[in-house]
């Protein structure tokens, strides 16, 4: 058993701080800015609440976060009342935010400076991954501190990979959310395609699926696209906020992302509709009936 802190209570947070007390066995102090939601966790799950981000670090084993962006994540480690300032040393943070691979590295090189261990650890999988611990998680930072965390990010995860030093893990991410967006237009077009010369297509699905076309989200997301159901899953606005991340990063690196760079538009065509926290696959939608 770990003494670990928990910072972030989203709808990812939440069940996977739950994982680390249950599965994991470990002892967990939560914080969220909305204290009320931490009061909430605690209330269901026992373990401690706290009202910093220092608090709750202070003589922790492990410190997980997972916040909004690059600002939230700045504010929780090394703004005011942050968790860096309380971390003891040989302690590791891990980082589930997804966020850029600039900030991973700022906060590796703090945390070197201090005397602990930094994990940049985004993960894929979505709000269900979470709930039911079966998440993707992609690590960046020394092999040495990720094989001290694996162990205890493997109560949240069905696979854990070190993918290279800091940033490495926030770059695989978006390797992630590359591919999906250009696989979620394809299949919102063959959906929109399908139904439009009149074909069954959950009976198309159900043959192609089994073929080179399948994937997961073919698998598991086309019953609601044809229903036309998106209030559920990974919103529009965190997939725009990915995306923008990742157009960010190809300025920098040069790489050429033309689909990648439509699909966020298309993405913001859905948010100009209302759909703002719709899932993502309600690409759909944008295609009309």
């Amino acid at each position: 058993m770990a003494n670990i802190a928990f910072l972030g209570l989203g709808v990812m947070g939440y069940p996977m701080a739950a994982h680390l007390k249950h599965k994991g066995g470990h002892a967990v102090t939560v914080y969220n800015r909305t204290a009320a939601k931490a009061a909430n966790w605690v209330e269901q799950h026992g373990g401690a609440m706290a009202s910093t981000p220092a608090e709750a670090a202070k003589d922790k084993d492990f410190v997980f976060c997972c916040v909004g962006n690059d600002d939230d994540l700045r504010s929780v480690t090394i703004g005011q009342d942050g968790a860096f300032s309380a971390m003891k040393k040989g302690a590791v943070f891990i980082d589930n935010t997804t966020a850029s691979a600039e900030v991973a590295r700022e906060l590796d090189a703090a945390a070197r400076a201090a005397g602990f261990g930094f994990i940049d650890a985004p993960v894929s999988g979505g709000q269900a991954g979470a709930e039911n611990g079966v998440l993707t998680v992609m690590c960046g930072g020394d092999a040495a501190t990720f094989e001290t965390a694996r162990p205890v990010i493997e109560a949240y995860a069905r696979m854990v990979g070190l993918m290279g030093p800091a940033g490495s893990g926030q770059l695989t991410k978006m390797v992630n959310q590359i591919c999906i967006a250009g696989l979620v237009q394809g299949l919102a077009e063959g959906i929109h395609f399908g139904m439009k010369a009149g074909l069954d297509m959950d009976k198309v699905i159900d043959v192609i699926s089994k073929g080179a076309a399948g994937s997961w989200q073919m698998e598991n997301r086309h019953k609601t696209m044809i229903a036309g159901k998106y209030d559920f899953g990974f919103a529009v606005d965190w997939m725009r906020k990915d995306l923008g991340i990742v157009l960010d990063e190809s300025d920098r690196n040069g790489a050429k992302l033309p689909v990648t760079a439509l699909v966020d538009q298309f993405y913001k065509d859905v948010q100009s509709m209302g759909g703002r926290r719709w899932d993502t696959s309600s690409l759909l939608a944008r295609l009309g009936n």
